[in-house]
């Protein structure tokens, strides 16, 4: 029998050359020099990678084709692009619900309530995750279902690390979305036939001015609480999730009838915003005060 040491070497893959040079140049635009700088011109890249600038200038174009890296029309300066931002979010995401489902099922055990895991799209609040309680009368999964985000527990908390200049221009922007009242059933309407809350509901964000109000009682507790704000004998707390930057990524949600958690808001806010914060110790966060 051959021995193993004489075996013939594993080919190397083909194109795998290629592959790494155009990775090589994807870290250059990424690098601290790009970000400071808002990119990278073909000339620049190409010296740091030390290569030429015409073939650096072809590969560029191909990335850019893609949606890998974008270049700047006037300026001729490339970035990262949409694409790869969109990549690495999936990635984030599908990591974020792995490791959130045992901090979610915490909460549900300690609360008898369902929970979710809430992200930041635009204006909206995203469910990717869900937790159900054993109570037959229950929250309802949300996953994949966006709503207002200005209207909700979850959504102020996505937003209280923000500085107050890039809150006003979100709240101006996405302050009057309207809200979806259910993952399952059609929203209310008024005589108008737009989405509206229920008349009786009295929200804790009606201007810029009350969203900052709220911002700042959340920075301070920790969590947020809404009390019959989003639907109609429904109460909820949320609390932040930080990645290793120390931002806030995600939310943990606890939603379920007045009638039994009502009276245990702050308990329950206090014991969501806990759980919270182990599930961003183990994705790398820096210690909170």
């Amino acid at each position: 029998m051959k021995p193993i040491d004489d075996a013939p070497p594993v080919a190397p893959r083909r194109n795998s050359a290629g592959l790494r040079r155009d990775l090589e140049l994807l870290e250059l635009l990424g690098s601290p020099e790009a970000e400071s700088a808002g990119g990278l011109g073909v000339v620049r890249v190409a010296e740091l990678a030390g290569r030429d600038k015409g073939a650096v200038s072809r590969t560029l174009a191909t990335l850019a084709d893609s949606g890998l890296v974008s270049r700047d029309p006037v300026t001729q300066i490339y970035r990262l692009g949409y694409q790869l931002y969109a990549l690495a979010a999936r990635t984030l995401e599908s990591r974020l619900v792995r490791a959130s489902a045992p901090f979610l099922r915490r909460v549900v055990t300690a609360t008898h309530e369902t929970t979710h895991l809430c992200v930041l799209r635009g204006g909206s609040v995203l469910t990717l995750a869900s937790e159900l309680s054993e109570f037959a009368f229950r929250g309802l999964g949300w996953e994949g279902v966006s709503t207002a985000a200005w209207q909700t527990s979850s959504g102020r908390v996505l937003v209280s690390d923000w500085a107050e200049e890039d809150l006003r221009r979100w709240y101006a922007q996405h302050g009057h979305d309207e809200p979806v009242t259910s993952p399952v059933t059609p929203p209310l309407q008024n005589s108008a036939g737009t989405v509206s809350a229920p008349a009786d509901v009295k929200s804790l964000v009606t201007d810029f001015e009350s969203l900052l109000a709220e911002v700042a009682r959340i920075r301070r507790r920790g969590y947020a609480t809404v009390d019959e704000e989003f639907e109609q004998g429904v109460v909820g707390v949320s609390a932040p999730v930080f990645d290793f930057r120390g931002n806030i990524i995600a939310a943990i949600n606890v939603s379920a009838p007045k009638t039994r958690l009502g009276a245990h808001l702050d308990e329950a806010g206090a014991l969501t915003a806990r759980v919270a914060a182990e599930l961003s110790a183990q994705l790398g966060a820096p210690a909170r005060a």
